[in-house]
């Protein structure tokens, strides 16, 4: 009568079994440490939140490329390279905003466009060329086929 076990035999071995604990042992660590790790990373306190969040606020410079150096040096320029200039309206205070440029969705558009136009010029020639490949195995085995008679 056959076990119904689906473990073979090979994998029950002493020096497979330790493998097996040491790999699955280190991949455990690894993640339990990245999450251990990102954890401390979040516990940073928390800055405070810029007013245009908090409240109803009026834009004074509309949305424009920021400059290389502000680009660097300021954290609102980094996140898209892009900045205005907002007035909150309960605490009057003025603040840089973070934005998107219409032109930068405009370029960002078209990319996309090109590339959903390249990935269905190269998927359709791919489908042509398998279908003639089937076309020519279905036409070969007619062949055979009839010169089998």
């Amino acid at each position: 009568m056959e076990s119904d076990c689906r473990i073979p035999v090979a994998c029950c071995r002493p020096r497979v079994l330790l493998l097996h604990a040491l790999f699955w042992g280190l991949v455990s660590l690894r993640v339990f440490g990245a999450a251990l790790l990102s954890e401390e990373k979040t516990t940073v306190k928390p800055a405070v939140a810029p007013c245009w969040l908090l409240e109803n606020f009026v834009v004074l410079e509309e949305c424009d490329r920021c400059s290389d150096f502000n680009a660097k040096t300021q954290s609102v320029c980094r996140q898209t390279g892009y900045v205005e200039r907002v007035n909150c309206t309960k605490t009057s205070r003025q603040e840089y905003k973070s934005c998107r440029s219409a032109l930068m969705e405009e370029h960002l558009f078209w990319k996309f466009e090109a590339a959903m136009l390249a990935l269905t010029v190269v998927f359709a020639v791919l489908v042509v060329i398998r279908q003639r490949w089937l076309d020519r195995l279905a036409s070969e085995k007619v062949r055979r086929q009839i010169e089998s008679i």
